[in-house]
């Protein structure tokens, strides 16, 4: 039972880790980045589709990205998406292509961003910490319900506990990684 335990924890942290690098992946940091465009949804025929269903995305240089339509007819609601979004890059068209000109970062808006990145290592430190309750409640109804030992509950509360401990390591590093990005960009 507690290996299964374990294993469920170690599954809902790593998804959590994955989930928040998934949400530093979205933050420009001065270099053409594909990802910044990920949350863009497109009005294309009256349905919000995410922008990488309806265009290529490439970039073919550290300060540009290309957005090429499938469908030349919808050049435009990507434009106004993009526009709409929060990204801070101005669209370009030109011909049936969209360009995308990163400009580089002021000293402010890194530091904005550093703040931004610390707020959410906080926030997915809680989930982790929060998985963390679930599963210490979970064993200690086990307890409860004579279904383990004390000395299983107190092992097992030790083993949780260093679970956390290096999903927290690891979003710390991530963390570490995301503002050196930022700062050196």
């Amino acid at each position: 039972m507690l290996e299964k335990t374990y294993s469920q924890l170690t599954d809902k942290m790593e998804k959590t880790l994955t989930a928040l690098k998934d949400e530093y992946s979205t933050f420009r940091t001065g270099r053409a980045n594909a990802s910044i465009l990920n949350k863009i949804k497109v009005d294309y025929y009256g349905t919000q589709s995410p922008l990488t269903q309806v265009a290529t995305i490439s970039v073919p240089d550290p300060k540009q990205i290309i957005i090429t339509p499938f469908d030349k007819s919808a050049l435009a609601e990507i434009n106004k998406a993009i526009q709409k979004s929060d990204i801070g890059i101005n669209p370009q068209l030109d011909g049936n292509i969209i360009r995308l000109n990163v400009p580089p970062l002021t000293g402010e808006r890194r530091q904005e961003l550093v703040k931004i990145v610390k707020k959410k290592s906080e926030e997915y430190k809680i989930a982790v910490r929060n998985h963390r309750r679930d599963v210490l409640e979970h064993i200690k109804k086990a307890k409860n319900d004579a279904e383990i030992t004390e000395d299983d509950f107190k092992k097992a509360n030790d083993k949780i506990q260093k679970i956390t401990d290096q999903y927290i390591v690891k979003i710390d590093e991530v963390t570490e990684a995301k503002n050196k990005d930022i700062l050196t960009a």
